[in-house]
């Protein structure tokens, strides 16, 4: 016997339909902003948000709570990384 659709997906008490996405809510922690799950014909599947490692021995988490950053670091700074300074007259 077939379907006559797509097949949902069960997370906790909550379905979701084929090809939907959302953030896990885990008791007693709440939603995990971190963490991404969607549904594919009936099955769940989720995914941490994968991060670059930070390059510093402090990182923050200012911009993005899921991934650190170093402080004061822009991507404008590095891009000038190793560069000749321009002509000046």
């Amino acid at each position: 016997m077939q379907a006559d659709g797509p097949r949902a997906c069960r997370f906790g008490r909550r379905w979701y339909l084929n090809n939907e996405s959302w953030h896990p809510s885990v008791p007693p922690f709440g939603e995990m902003k971190c963490i991404l799950c969607w549904c594919v014909s009936g099955e769940t599947h989720c995914q941490r948000q994968e991060c670059p490692p930070a390059a510093c021995a402090s990182p923050a988490r200012r911009d993005n709570p899921c991934c650190a950053k170093c402080r004061g670091e822009c991507e404008c700074e590095r891009s000038h990384v190793g560069t000749a300074p321009p002509n000046t007259p």
